[in-house]
């Protein structure tokens, strides 16, 4: 097992996305640690703002808590931000999210996910000249859509990940491609996570499950794809925040400093059954309309995390009856009561 290089208590972590849905989740965390946050996030509208606004509500006035409104696409901001704050420690959740938007919104995808991050790399390469500190370690959202439709299970981060089925995969990969040649070229240690199916209170509105969450207390019917033959290694967001501070003070060494992990509950979940436990915890049964498979969509996912297990002592595995049962108490209590 890996030992931490450094504490976190009393370091700057820079978290991009902050007010994104583990980004709130993991500057908590983190604060909770003794950590200094500088959390950045440009607030766009690609879901209720309101909601991004409240989770960085319960962030701002912390001890330890400051927050920019920028974007990583900007490249002074970046600069600035680097400038600032002086961070030991670089977070990129900042991202445009989605698969099925991907395909209508291709442009968006490559401003956030291929330039932002281009521009976190560059701005970590300067880092001594901006701030005076080398950042030790790079963290950064990558995403199980890196593997495609593959039928090799589970997904292992050796297996090869060449053919991407939507746009949002191939940024993602992208992604993983630049951070290992600046790791190769100029020495930043780098870890990627490849995140799978993440759900929890305070959760994005477009995601599948905050969705029909709306929609069965609302009485209006659901969407199913696939007819529910769909499975999903559905992750707990706490799982998600536990491996990160478990990581972040463990930058990979070496010639080629950088490491690439899976992050899931290895334990695909059928569609209909994930449908059937989330009823149960709203106590409300779901109107459904089975539709066919869409575009971009995947048929399976799960998770190899052996790599994660053996060298930081962590598998992700909260239940989903147990992780539904918190966010349908976290969204009756946020939107009220049978609230739509």
């Amino acid at each position: 097992m890996r030992s931490p290089e450094f504490e976190l208590k009393g370091k700057t972590v820079l978290v991009t996305g902050a007010a994104g849905f583990i980004g709130y989740h993991l500057c908590d965390a983190l604060l909770a640690c003794g950590a200094r946050v500088a959390g950045l996030d440009n607030l766009n509208g690609y879901y209720d703002p309101a909601l991004k606004a409240a989770r960085l509500a319960r962030l701002e006035g912390r001890p330890g808590f400051s927050f920019l409104r920028a974007d990583i696409a900007d490249m002074p901001a970046v600069e600035a931000a680097f400038a600032a704050h002086a961070p030991d420690v670089v977070v990129n959740l900042a991202a445009q999210a989605g698969v099925r938007y991907s395909i209508e919104n291709p442009r968006a995808y490559l401003e956030s996910n291929v330039t932002g991050f281009f521009n976190i790399l560059e701005a970590c390469r300067h880092s001594e000249t901006l701030c005076g500190r080398a950042v030790r370690h790079l963290v950064y959202a990558s995403s199980s859509s890196v593997y495609g439709n593959q039928r090799k299970m589970p997904f292992s981060v050796e297996d090869d990940v060449s053919r991407p089925i939507s746009l949002y995969a191939a940024t993602k990969k992208a992604d993983e491609l630049m951070a290992y040649t600046y790791s190769h070229l100029y020495g930043i240690p780098t870890t990627g996570l490849r995140f799978f199916t993440v759900y929890g209170p305070w959760g994005r509105p477009d995601m599948a499950y905050f969705s029909f969450t709306r929609r069965i207390l609302a009485g209006e019917p659901i969407r199913v794809f696939n007819h529910g033959d769909l499975y999903r290694d559905f992750t707990y967001v706490d799982d998600i925040v536990v491996c990160l501070v478990r990581l972040l003070g463990c930058p990979p060494a070496g010639e080629d400093p950088a490491l690439v992990y899976n992050i899931g509950n290895s334990r695909p979940e059928r569609l209909t059954d994930f449908i059937a436990a989330l009823e149960a915890a709203l106590g409300r049964e779901a109107k459904k309309e089975y539709l066919p498979m869409q575009p971009g969509d995947v048929y399976r996912t799960y998770a190899d995390v052996s790599a994660l297990e053996r060298d930081f002592g962590f598998r992700p595995d909260t239940p989903i009856a147990e992780g539904l049962g918190r966010f349908a108490a976290w969204y009756r209590a946020y939107y009220g009561e049978g609230s739509v």
